[in-house]
């Protein structure tokens, strides 16, 4: 009966950490940086060597437009998310722009800046 008590709250915790990706501006935000950061690594290190070395074109030509859409999703939401926070620009918001334009630079700012802001509900 302990063991449940133990793992019952836990599984609440994990829920309510990821309920906050899909409702807080931050948490978006850290989303479509995870999401375009993957989909930049499984592009550069997946689908293009099929590509171009084993002849094989149909993973760039279906995830080069995923990856597209993902990193405007992440530009235009990494805008939002400075002007609603306030961030100031050269200190915080050039940062994240940057970071989507540099491989496991999503990854960083995540780690560096995005995890540190509490996010407020909105």
């Amino acid at each position: 009966m302990a063991v449940f008590a133990i793992i019952k709250p836990t599984k609440h915790q994990d829920f309510l950490v990821m309920k906050k990706y899909f409702t807080t501006s931050i948490g978006r935000l850290r989303l479509f940086a995870f999401l375009e950061g993957l989909s930049l690594l499984v592009l550069v290190f997946i689908a293009v060597p099929l590509k171009y070395y084993f002849d094989n074109p149909s993973l760039s030509k279906n995830l080069g437009p995923i990856h597209g859409a993902l990193f405007l999703l992440f530009v235009f939401n990494a805008l939002r998310v400075g002007i609603e926070e306030q961030w100031k620009f050269k200190e915080t918001t050039w940062k994240v722009l940057v970071a989507c334009f540099i491989p496991f630079g999503t990854f960083y700012i995540d780690y560096k800046i995005l995890r540190k802001i509490k996010p407020d509900e909105n």
